[in-house]
């Protein structure tokens, strides 16, 4: 998922040299080149990791390594991120045309589909290329890690490390430790989201939805059940939570961010595992995924985003 209502000024530094070995990694191997796989591949990059970056669909990963580059550019013109910086940070990314050309990666962070079988049978291969040594993470929110890494022998190299999107600007990353990940790997992704400038929060248990999903899910899900009551408008609920507690955005205004269907299968994906009746998507979010008002990618959601709605 994306949370942005605890956004902090970008951590944006450049590195005029690469960093040292941190917790045995210099080399960072990223699959997927999606919204979240190349935030995590820019961090990385910036940070002085070599950087290699994955994704099955043909010219997406050349594709986000020029979405890299505007992306600091653009953090040039805002004076956030040195001139001079650029081209050494884009020149440490380079393009795997196969999962092979993983192999000489120390960590490997996987940053794809949120779908459990799929994320198990790419670790399966990943753990085939690298190392024995390789730090095996998934950047998933909500999925059990014990159940990404199955019955592999790599298990206790397989490791949560959530970040949160945009992942540049973003602070938090959520180490998540499955059943049987052990203590050095645990060390290791702190060690690495740290390097990256993230500060970090330990999950001990990779109960369904972890800490920040669960906290997100209820938020979002009891503001759309006042709406659906007509206690209140989705923009008075969403006041509510910026004057009132603080926050940046709205769980409403964020869930028509993200998607109003992510913010369903996330309630949907923790109420399956857990059976807890508080994680169940309200009535008022089943019917709008229904009737496809998904938020800012469809037009219209908890507020109209078309231009006859502005």
């Amino acid at each position: 998922m994306i949370y942005v209502n605890v956004l902090t000024k970008p951590p944006f530094k450049s590195k005029e040299t690469v960093l040292a070995d941190v917790a045995g990694v210099k080399k960072v191997g990223i699959v997927g080149s999606g919204l979240m796989g190349s935030g995590i591949a820019q961090v990385a990059a910036v940070a002085g990791f070599d950087v290699v970056l994955y994704d099955a669909a043909e010219g997406a990963a050349e594709s986000a390594v020029q979405k890299i580059e505007a992306a600091l550019e653009r953090q040039v013109a805002r004076g956030r991120f040195e001139a001079d910086a650029v081209a050494p940070a884009v020149a440490r990314i380079s393009v795997a045309p196969t999962l092979d050309g993983l192999k000489d990666a120390d960590a490997v962070i996987e940053a794809i589909i949120e779908n459990v079988d799929i994320k198990r049978d790419t670790f399966a291969q990943i753990a085939a290329v690298v190392g024995p040594e390789t730090l095996l993470a998934t950047n998933t929110s909500a999925i059990s890690i014990s159940a990404i890494a199955g019955n592999g022998d790599y298990a206790d190299r397989v490791i949560g490390m959530h970040f949160f999107s945009p992942v540049p600007a973003m602070q938090l990353c959520e180490i998540i430790r499955g059943l049987a990940t052990r203590d050095e790997t645990v060390a290791r992704a702190r060690a690495l989201a740290e390097a990256f400038g993230k500060t970090t929060i330990l999950v001990n248990r990779d109960t369904a939805g972890f800490v920040t999903s669960r906290l997100i899910t209820v938020l979002t899900q009891e503001a759309a059940r006042i709406v659906d009551e007509g206690l209140a408008t989705a923009r008075d609920v969403d006041l509510a939570c910026t004057l009132g507690f603080g926050h940046k955005m709205g769980p409403l205004e964020t869930a028509d961010l993200t998607g109003v269907d992510v913010a369903y299968r996330a309630g949907k994906m923790i109420y399956d595992q857990t059976g807890n009746p508080q994680f169940a998507p309200p009535q008022l979010l089943t019917r709008m995924v229904a009737a496809g008002l998904l938020g800012r990618k469809t037009g219209k959601g908890f507020y109209d985003h078309t231009e006859a709605g502005k």
